[in-house]
């Protein structure tokens, strides 16, 4: 048998010295004899739990970090497929063979427009296209009172920043042939569209000039001229020129409000 250490019997020696100075006091505590008495517990009453009080810390999940595919080393798709089934993307475009219209706007210049039929207008005139035909269209001539050119060009804009035009700058819708008012009132449609490009910004139609329009049986479409333009080219080579119109500003006219 191992004899004791130095520590233990230092540690021993102190507490029989303490207990010789306070003999009243004992090493050992003394449990109570008497037990308090249980308590009946009523049936289906909740028992406390020990952990009741005891918020224990929950662990937080740890996070898999997601796996990653790896960046291809070559960009070689390997030898080209020789199958009859392959995908051609050019023959999707179903108005590829069908050719443009004649009237279709090539190019849309500050001062006028140069047409797919070689026709150019210049001179800041605009141009009206209806039925396969081009008109050199200056709506600016209706305005009455005007001192000259430029303040005409900026009285097609009214007092509330709207684009207000006289009717008889929309004489030429009234010989389209046949009325589109004839297959509104059969069919509920409206066949006819006429697309209104504004110059270089788009502004909003004043309620007179809309509302004369649509009198004609005509539904109206407003945009810049450059996009007026595409979605002219888009909808006439779709339709065809019969059924869409347009009516446009050169790019270059910069509108002024009063």
């Amino acid at each position: 048998m191992k004899s004791p250490s130095p520590q233990l019997l230092r540690a021993l020696r102190t507490s029989l010295a303490n207990t010789r100075h306070n003999p009243g006091q004992t090493r050992f505590s003394v449990l109570p004899t008497t037990v308090s008495p249980c308590h009946s517990i009523t049936p289906g009453a909740a028992i406390p739990s020990a952990r009741r009080h005891n918020s224990s810390a929950v662990r937080p999940t740890r996070m898999v970090s997601r796996a990653h595919a790896h960046k291809p080393t070559s960009r070689d798709r390997g030898p080209e497929s020789q199958e009859d089934t392959q995908t051609d993307f050019n023959a999707l475009n179903v108005l590829g063979n069908i050719p443009a219209p004649t009237t279709a706007i090539d190019a849309c210049l500050d001062s006028g427009f140069h047409l797919n039929n070689g026709v150019k207008v210049s001179n800041g005139d605009g141009v009206l296209l209806v039925g396969g035909e081009a008109f050199a269209w200056r709506p600016w001539k209706a305005v009455e009172g005007a001192e000259n050119d430029s303040a005409a060009r900026d009285s097609m804009l009214n007092a509330k920043g709207q684009f207000e035009l006289d009717e008889s700058v929309w004489g030429v819708l009234n010989l389209v042939w046949p009325k589109p008012g004839k297959f509104i009132a059969v069919y509920g449609l409206w066949p006819y569209m006429l697309i209104l490009g504004l110059g270089g910004s788009m502004f909003p139609l004043s309620p007179e000039t809309k509302r004369h329009i649509n009198s004609l049986g005509i539904r109206v479409d407003i945009l810049d001229t450059r996009n007026a333009a595409a979605q002219f080219n888009l909808l006439a080579t779709e339709r065809g020129v019969t059924e869409i119109a347009a009516a446009m500003i050169p790019i270059g006219w910069k509108a002024r409000p009063l």
